[in-house]
């Protein structure tokens, strides 16, 4: 999908900006609702753009100013939406504390926004430690829900996967490098379900 297309459709969610879902009594900015992530939008921490690669850029630093984003071994990952920005959740499955290198949160389902109904266009999620690229459960064809995937780790470098799932064409991986999306890697067709990454030579 083009920088126009993604665009596009970040402008639209921005325009018609909230999922039916039930909302928790109180102030609440993430809840759960069966096996699904709900979160709160739009996340005042981002300037809202009609160019999404505008409101991706604006992600890592906003999120590495929340409660252990940074701290490594000992940090805490957080998800969110695109389409706007949702604010960050950090609901996920019980992980140790320690030198893991394995933190969770789910990807969310589901963005309440009071101005109406959300267009999600990709979810987002942070990484404690550096450098973290994709990881493999990152990349399973079982784990995409939307158009894009988003991540980036405490230094703030920023991958994105387009996985192209129910397509012919092969996923693709991006780095984010000078305010450009480089092809770093595809995803065969036949290797969408587990994720298997070929590298693209420069």
């Amino acid at each position: 999908m083009t920088a126009a297309r993604l665009g596009r459709v970040a402008a639209l969610g921005m325009a018609i900006g909230c999922a039916g879902a039930p909302e928790p009594s109180g102030t609440r900015n993430y809840w759960r609702s069966g096996p699904h992530v709900h979160v709160r939008g739009p996340w005042e921490a981002i300037t809202p753009s009609s160019d999404a690669d505008e409101v991706i850029d604006q992600l890592c630093p906003a999120v590495m100013e929340l409660p252990r984003a940074m701290a490594r071994d000992y940090g805490q990952e957080y998800c969110g939406g695109i389409y706007h920005a949702s604010m960050p959740s950090p609901l996920g499955e019980p992980e140790p504390v320690g030198p893991s290198k394995r933190k969770k949160c789910i990807p969310p389902r589901y963005v309440a926004d009071p101005r109406g109904r959300t267009i999600v266009l990709g979810d987002f999620h942070s990484h404690p430690w550096a450098p973290s690229s994709l990881s493999l459960v990152d990349r399973l064809a079982e784990t995409q829900i939307w158009t894009i995937r988003i991540q980036f780790d405490r230094a703030c470098t920023i991958t994105k996967l387009v996985p192209n799932l129910g397509s012919e064409q092969p996923g693709e991986v991006y780095l984010r490098q000078r305010k450009h999306w480089k092809l770093v890697g595809i995803i065969k067709h036949e290797n969408k379900a587990l994720g298997l990454v070929t590298a693209v030579d420069d």
